[in-house]
């Protein structure tokens, strides 16, 4: 069996691919996967990372309002639909699967042209452009929120089945990841990220923050800027004489994110789905700030879902401070009532059955 995959640009449409062809692999003795992403997306560390072959297509995402870049955008779609049909002429896939991201555009269209068995995964509460187009052409829809429902017109192939995870956030153990980190057990520990590419906003306010929990015996701070922003904040820190102590640990990127959200206490990060997903399926307690550069706001839809439940608290960029975080996290320190209390209701909110669901719609639709 061929299973061909593609999604791509950011970490929250790579992820989710990778954790359903982790379960197929598994499952299916001898089964070939292929991946289809760009050079330039993040896929193109995280697919070889995870053991999977890549192959790469020309493609590019649409402006919202007509410009120059509208006619390059064409010009890169019609070589994209040219890549495509190339590559699944060669791989002959039994399966198409689209994750998100403009690159499965052209990918699950032709598949689906070819009379090729194809399904889609929404990890947002709304829809972005490309599976709501998709939507019309595949087999199936498979979206991680009810919400997402009323975004497709043919709401018979559409099945609720949640985000997959990757196990390492399921077995995970508190103990195990402060050990492997060298982070002693009775601290605070608090996680800041901005998503794979990094928050220039969330890195501006978290310097001052990292400035203030600085050598607190109490609360060790895990702070991951993306490689945009790395040097920045390390530069931002280091003047006058600022000496970084034990307690702040700074990264530029995280490939084991399961080992290092494994020995938090909370959270502090945007709202992507998966982000979310991995939260809940953890149980962690979390601070969110919506990206409001994102389509359609989704990020504050999907947070909204975790603040309406008292799992999460929510920040608006607009109202983010360093002096909003640092008494937040002093708050949730001295607190652990109501840490555990928003911890058993984000653990309530997980779907830790996704992936499989996923999977065996997947194995329904390939058998019928």
């Amino acid at each position: 069996m061929k299973i061909l995959i593609s999604g791509g640009g950011t970490g929250g449409h790579i992820y989710p691919a990778i954790a359903i062809a982790n379960k197929i692999k598994q499952e299916i003795k001898g089964v070939k996967i292929l991946f289809v992403g760009t050079e330039r997306g993040l896929e193109s560390q995280l697919v070889p990372n995870a053991g999977y072959r890549l192959k790469t297509i020309t493609v590019s995402g649409f402006k919202r309002r007509l410009s120059l870049d509208t006619l390059k955008s064409i010009k890169d779609l019609f070589f994209g639909l040219k890549d495509a049909i190339k590559i699944i002429h060669q791989f002959k896939p039994d399966l198409v699967i689209g994750t998100g991201g403009y690159v499965c555009g052209p990918v699950v269209f032709i598949a689906s042209l070819f009379n090729i068995k194809t399904v889609i995964h929404e990890q947002n509460v709304i829809p972005g452009v490309t599976n709501k187009m998709l939507g019309k052409f595949v087999k199936r829809v498979l979206v991680s929120f009810e919400e997402s429902k009323q975004y497709f017109n043919h709401s018979s192939k559409v099945i609720v089945t949640g985000n997959p995870v990757r196990n390492d956030f399921i077995d995970v153990r508190k103990e195990q990841s402060r050990k492997a980190l060298g982070i002693d057990e009775n601290r605070f520990v608090v996680m800041a990220f901005g998503g794979s590419r990094g928050a220039e906003k969330i890195n501006e306010t978290m310097a001052n923050v990292l400035k203030n929990f600085n050598g607190n015996h109490k609360i060790s701070i895990i702070h991951v800027t993306g490689s945009k922003h790395y040097e920045g904040i390390l530069k931002s820190l280091n003047q006058n004489n600022f000496e970084i102590k034990k307690n702040i640990m700074i990264k530029e990127y995280i490939y084991d994110m399961a080992k290092f959200m494994g020995a938090c206490d909370l959270i502090i990060g945007r709202a992507g789905a998966i982000t979310l997903a991995e939260i809940t399926a953890m149980g962690l307690p979390s601070i969110l700030i919506p990206s409001p550069y994102v389509a359609n706001n989704h990020q504050e839809y999907n947070a909204k879902v975790l603040e309406k439940n008292g799992a999460s608290v929510l920040v608006h960029e607009k109202d983010l401070t360093d002096k909003k975080i640092i008494n937040l996290v002093n708050q949730f320190s001295k607190d652990p009532d109501l840490l555990k209390e928003m911890a058993c209701k984000s653990k309530a909110l997980a779907k830790p059955n996704a992936t499989d669901m996923i999977y065996t719609d997947i194995l329904n639709l390939i058998e019928t």
